[in-house]
């Protein structure tokens, strides 16, 4: 069931932003709707933290403007950020400190009374579950606990908008499932929650509303149901040989690009030269084992499913968003590319 959120909280409007030689946003136009879960999906390098820490007057763009519940945050950024909670990339807490001293600093921070504090980090401590070791040093506290710390401390001052910036990485499952449950508590309380990842389940089980970037651009938005219902088709996965080289995968792109019923055929290069295709009608599948088959090139394996965000990725920029992850390394590691050239 789609939700329907309220009017737009956020406003982005062509946001634009170098660094150096890097054009790192090209004119990203965003709107969030009040208690909406609004995900930011792409791939490393593809500017979701650069628009977030603009959002949060963190950086200042080269063009462009930001409005946060009918303030310009660019104007006025002090009065902006008592809209905000924000929850960066990197956990920062001090390991001398228990949990509940880092809250207490953190409110006497916000200028929050005495006892609104403490109610506060009873409920949050509550909310997250942090009862059991909150007095505790965070020098002793797993990576799931630093993450609730964290997000406890961008949520003392009970912010209308709450920003999170990959809130989930390096997280085993079961803190990852605990933390989803309490973002859709929030959400459900009424806290608007801009959060970006890379993780196309995550973005996917937790999105009302979604843009997808890419180079710095916005290349797909909306919500989950409806971008993946607006492609339509089967998506389809095969396999030529069980291990294919590069030169039979491109072979076979060639040769399935003309046949009848195939609207999309790209390489998958992150999953071993597996192609991808957008397919119509069950009746295509057949043709496609035929032709592959008069070309000496058997399918090994092929698998069929209904549209996912990756294929709303790959429909947009031509690769999947493993692919766009693998090629954002290889461009940092020149090791990485050559590694990545040998698959």
């Amino acid at each position: 069931m789609e939700r329907y959120p309220g009017p737009a909280v956020i406003r982005l409007e062509q946001l634009s932003k170098r660094y150096g030689s890097v054009q790192a946003l090209a004119g990203v136009s965003l709107e969030v709707p009040a208690g909406c879960l609004y995900g930011l999906l792409g791939p490393n390098g593809a500017g979701k933290t650069t628009v977030l820490r603009i959002l949060c007057t963190l950086l200042a763009p080269d063009q462009g403007a930001v409005t946060i519940a009918g303030i310009n945050a660019l104007a006025e950024p002090r009065l902006a950020r008592q809209q905000l909670g924000y929850v960066a990339q990197e956990v920062a807490i001090d390991k001398i400190l228990t949990g509940r001293e880092l809250l207490e600093l953190q409110a006497n921070l916000y200028h929050l009374p005495r006892a609104q504090r403490q109610r506060r980090i009873a409920e949050l401590s509550e909310l997250l579950s942090m009862d059991a070791w909150l007095d505790r040093r965070c020098g002793t506290y797993s990576g799931g606990m630093r993450r609730r710390l964290d997000l406890a401390s961008g949520l003392l001052h009970s912010p209308a908008v709450l920003v999170l910036d990959e809130p989930t990485v390096g997280l085993d499952i079961e803190s990852r499932t605990a933390l989803w449950q309490v973002l859709q508590q929030l959400r459900d309380g009424g806290t608007t929650i801009l959060l970006s990842s890379h993780y196309l389940e995550e973005v996917d089980a937790l999105a009302d509303r979604l843009a997808i970037l890419d180079g710095g651009l916005v290349i797909a938005e909306g919500s989950p149901a409806e971008l993946k219902r607006n492609l339509g088709g089967d998506r389809v996965t095969l396999r030529v040989r069980e291990f294919a080289s590069p030169q039979e995968a491109e072979q076979a792109q060639r040769l399935l690009q003309g046949c009848k019923g195939v609207r999309q055929v790209v390489i998958n290069r992150a999953q071993g030269h597996a192609i991808n295709l957008v397919v119509d009608g069950d009746e295509v599948l057949e043709r496609l084992r035929q032709q592959l088959s008069e070309a000496s090139l058997p399918v090994f394996s092929l698998a069929q499913s209904r549209p996912s965000l990756d294929d709303v990725y790959l429909q947009a920029t031509g690769r999947t968003l493993l692919d766009a992850e693998l090629a954002a390394v290889a461009s940092r590691d020149p090791k990485a590319e050559k590694k990545q050239a040998m698959r």
